[in-house]
């Protein structure tokens, strides 16, 4: 009976992993590397009114480039590819009031994205938007606007990574990578 079992989940593994691997799946990582090199410079343009956000941006980005492009941060003259980053700032905007305050809001947070790659220049600019509940407290409300940033700003990053994918597999299908 275990034998059985044993060979029936081999059975559905092994289907699976065909399914997978003869749809022509190619992870992200395949299709980033069509446009950026496996150096790449990474700068933060820092806003003068909210510069606390630029390390979180820069490590963000260090990460997504190690985790998702598989290419390692190097200093500007050894780098093949480049991304530089420029938050441009965000704007608050009330969406529900209760007794005359504002209890929910939306904050739209705009980044552009300068990229030197394999393929030539691009330029990408996004808006974020995140939408939470405030309190009343001043503390609590300073807190959550920097949380609200951080949290747009990371759906920025995100939607940059879809962008430079995409981009990327359409350099693929076009025929137009070059191997470095």
């Amino acid at each position: 009976m275990k034998s059985i079992k044993n060979r029936i989940l081999l059975l559905v593994i092994g289907f699976l992993l065909l399914g997978i691997t003869a749809c022509g799946y190619k992870p992200s990582s395949a299709m980033i590397k069509n446009i950026f090199a496996d150096s790449v410079y990474v700068e933060v343009k820092v806003d003068t009114i909210e510069p606390e956000n630029a390390p979180f941006v820069k490590d963000e980005l260090n990460r997504m480039v190690y985790t998702h492009f598989k290419g390692g941060v190097v200093s500007k003259d050894q780098a093949e590819s480049k991304i530089i980053v420029t938050y441009r700032g965000t704007s608050f905007g009330p969406l529900t009031y209760e007794n005359g305050y504002v209890v929910r809001y939306r904050a739209d947070i705009r980044v552009k994205f300068d990229m030197l790659t394999k393929q030539g220049k691009f330029t990408k600019s996004i808006s974020a938007r995140h939408e939470a509940d405030i309190q009343a407290s001043s503390f609590y409300s300073s807190t959550l606007r920097t949380e609200a940033i951080r949290k747009g700003l990371e759906k920025a990053l995100n939607e940059f990574l879809a962008y430079a994918s995409a981009k990327g597999a359409i350099v693929e299908k076009k025929g137009l990578t070059s191997k470095k």
